[in-house]
């Protein structure tokens, strides 16, 4: 008969085994999936490996940091990388695998390889900017051709940062007494909503796009981990393909993030936007003043040949010009007259006109239609009209007119009859 052990027992044979056959320390490559720090200052994570597709995990063990170690590999990575630990983060971590009969196994980590953070951020930053020059929109942004006299700017931002008192009061108190217009989308600029809010402001921007000469992107100075943010695919794309030229200020003086790549013009600070908008401005008025000061110089020479006609000449002139004048107000007149009927009867028919579209509008509504009983089915925020957009395992938002239902894609089936 097997021998009896008790459960404590069992435990400990499963530890020393552990220690017996893996007492070497191990690098090894994780994510973080959860991170906490205890009021002892112990560092507790949950370390997963996921499957190539980047969704499902295929490995999962605890990590622990004992508070000795932990504020120096803390201290540490963070001025190697300009990054914190945090959830969704690849590390490479030296651990020892230990067994506890009540807590069970994890791995005791002593130190984490910053270098290879650094690389795995470069890796995913380049894949990022592979994509976008494979679609083809990497430089439109760039194509857009930047407003003569850009008056009117929206600006995307937290109105508590710095940087944004700093652009306003630069721009505001220029010397050459220019006026500017503009609008504050107040949005997150870094951490985890920073995507969704930077997102958000661009739609609401594209919306009402006629109001605005350009687009301000600005947050002032930051880290290395402030810059990561805005590596960002999705926002990237969003400003390759957005209606005005976008400018960028993130505030980095060494790097440049995705995000600043793909605007139509990226400067390291928000003072230095202010600048740059302020000179074209000042580029615009020059260009006026040569343009008058050729008119004027044409004038006075077209009047110095005319001071040389016979005098026989002069009262010839002198009765054209009365002619040609009193014929002009004539005509003058009958245009006023034409053009105050023409614009009453064109505000007429474009009242008319915008009621009809207002009332298609009303009725096109995705809440009204929502409310007809049709749904709006969408992908990473991005709505979906053909079947062909999708692939097994995306994850859908379904929208009633009540709620959204998320779903997983199963499979996909084909009509018949093909468009």
């Amino acid at each position: 008969m097997t021998e009896k052990l008790s459960l404590t027992e069992l435990q400990l044979i499963i530890r020393d085994s552990l220690y017996l056959s893996l007492p070497h320390m191990f690098w090894i490559i994780a994510e973080i999936s959860e991170i906490s720090v205890n009021s002892s200052g112990h560092c507790y994570l949950e370390l997963i490996e996921k499957h190539p597709d980047e969704k499902n995990v295929r490995a999962r063990i605890k990590g622990i940091i004992w508070s000795s170690r932990y504020s120096f590999i803390k201290s540490f990575f963070e001025n190697i990388t300009g990054e914190y630990l945090k959830n969704g983060l690849k590390i490479l971590v030296k651990a020892k695998v230990e067994y506890h009969e009540l807590y069970g196994l994890s791995l005791i980590i002593s130190d984490i390889d910053p270098a290879f953070t650094i690389g795995e951020m470069a890796i995913k930053r380049q894949l990022v900017i592979k994509m976008l020059e494979q679609e083809g929109v990497f430089s439109m942004n760039k194509e857009i051709d930047f407003p003569l006299l850009p008056q009117k700017i929206v600006i995307i931002s937290s109105k508590s940062a710095a940087g944004y008192s700093d652009f306003i009061n630069q721009l505001n108190g220029n010397s050459f007494g220019y006026v500017f217009y503009t609008a504050l989308i107040e949005t997150p600029m870094q951490g985890t909503e920073t995507e969704q809010g930077v997102i958000s402001a661009l739609d609401k921007i594209a919306v009402n796009s006629s109001l605005f000469d350009l687009v301000v992107i600005i947050r002032g100075g930051g880290s290395q981990t402030d810059l990561s943010w805005f590596d960002n695919y999705n926002i990237a794309y969003h400003v390759t393909q957005f209606p005005l030229p976008v400018i960028t200020g993130i505030g980095h003086e060494k790097d440049m993030s995705v995000t600043d790549m793909v605007a139509n013009k990226s400067l390291k600070t928000p003072t230095a936007v202010a600048d740059f908008i302020i000179d074209a401005m000042a580029s615009s008025e020059n260009q006026l003043l040569e343009m008058s000061s050729e008119i004027r110089d044409l004038g006075k020479e077209y009047i110095s040949k005319a001071g040389h006609v016979a005098a026989n000449h002069s009262s010839r002139l002198v009765s054209s010009a009365r002619t040609f004048s009193f014929n002009k107000v004539n005509a003058a007149e009958r245009s006023i007259k034409s053009l105050i009927a023409f614009t009453l009867n064109s505000l007429k028919r474009n009242n008319t006109r915008l009621l009809g579209l207002e009332n298609t509008l009303h009725i096109l509504k995705p809440e009204n239609v929502l409310q007809r009983g049709y749904t709006i089915t969408s992908l990473n925020g991005r709505i979906l009209k053909k079947s062909i957009q999708l692939k097994k395992d995306d994850v859908i938002d379904t929208l009633f007119r009540d709620g959204t239902v998320s779903s997983i894609v199963v499979g996909r089936h084909e009509n018949d009859k093909k468009e």
